[in-house]
């Protein structure tokens, strides 16, 4: 994706002036890149009132979004709701089992949508482990390398129909398994032409890492970020589950050093916030998160 610099779009004062005041504002984002959110975080308002909830995402100013825990309707149908709400779906998060089950149509339906990227939002098992655990037993090693193994496959197919394949991390990915730790073997198995990977910001702190050394040590495998907060406990780890989630600025993630080495790879093409639950009337957690991003000061 071409990158156009604040400098060189502000420099058109014909196109200022035709903008809405969300695209106006969308080079407020610390990174230069257009606010963007991940649908996840209205999955209850979409499933109740879907042009209402897009409505609402784009009045908090945002202008792209990342699909995940749609209504269950046609591509057409959710492509028109998002074209009347002026969003550009960029990204779809799919989970393991799923793109194993239906690849070829979900594929399909997201090209639809118009995204440049299909991101594999949580693994799965080995098929022989699997049955033999019911798949709900921790992932193993193993099963981890099967992931890589998939993950190239898979990468190389989307990219035929001119879609990037990646994946997403919780916190599963950096519990020391075997002695290895699964998200650095992720990246060593996984072939870069066909794999990129989206760093979750909030999820890699709430595991205890940094994830301004992830993007130091990775530069050019990480392309998309997902940006949200956590009150941690004082001891973050990928078994501590104290940690509570909530909205950009009122938790102890510090971004500063995060966007600083984010812009430093200059390879990160899209950020997307994710508010996974609210600490207030969803409509206004969805603005001060905006609000943060446009207000962001390193």
């Amino acid at each position: 994706m071409t990158r156009i610099s604040r400098r060189q779009f502000l420099g058109s004062t014909a196109a200022i002036a035709l903008l809405s005041f969300a695209e106006r504002s969308v080079f407020a984002n610390p990174l230069g890149l257009p606010l963007g959110i991940q649908l996840y975080s209205v999955r209850q308002q979409m499933a109740q009132d879907l042009d209402g909830a897009l409505a609402a995402v784009s009045a908090a100013g945002y202008t792209e979004v990342e699909a995940a825990a749609l209504p269950k309707k046609s591509a057409k149908e959710i492509r028109a709701a998002l074209d009347k709400a002026g969003l550009r779906c960029v990204s779809a998060h799919h989970p393991f089992p799923e793109l194993q089950a239906h690849f070829d149509e979900i594929v399909a339906y997201d090209k639809q949508l118009g995204v440049h990227f299909i991101i594999c939002s949580s693994p799965g098992h080995r098929p022989s482990s699997s049955a033999a655990g019911g798949g709900r037993r921790p992932i193993s090693l193993d099963d981890w390398h099967y992931n890589a193994e998939q993950f190239n496959a898979m990468g190389e197919k989307t990219a035929a129909s001119g879609i990037q394949f990646g994946y997403h991390n919780h916190t599963p990915e950096f519990i020391l398994t075997d002695g290895k730790t699964p998200y650095l073997e992720l990246l060593r198995l996984t072939d870069p032409k066909k794999v990129t990977f989206e760093l979750d910001c909030g999820w890699a702190a709430v595991s205890g890492r940094n994830p301004a050394e992830l993007l130091k040590n990775y530069p050019h495998r990480i392309s998309m970020l997902h940006v949200k907060d956590f009150k941690l406990p004082p001891n973050p780890s990928p078994e501590n589950h104290d940690a509570k989630v909530t909205e950009l600025g009122k938790g102890n993630i510090d971004y500063r050093p995060i966007f600083a080495q984010a812009a430093k790879t200059q390879h990160i093409q899209h950020a997307f916030v994710e508010q996974e639950e609210f600490d207030m009337p969803w409509k206004e957690s969805l603005k001060m998160d905006a609000d943060y991003l446009r207000k962001f000061r390193a």
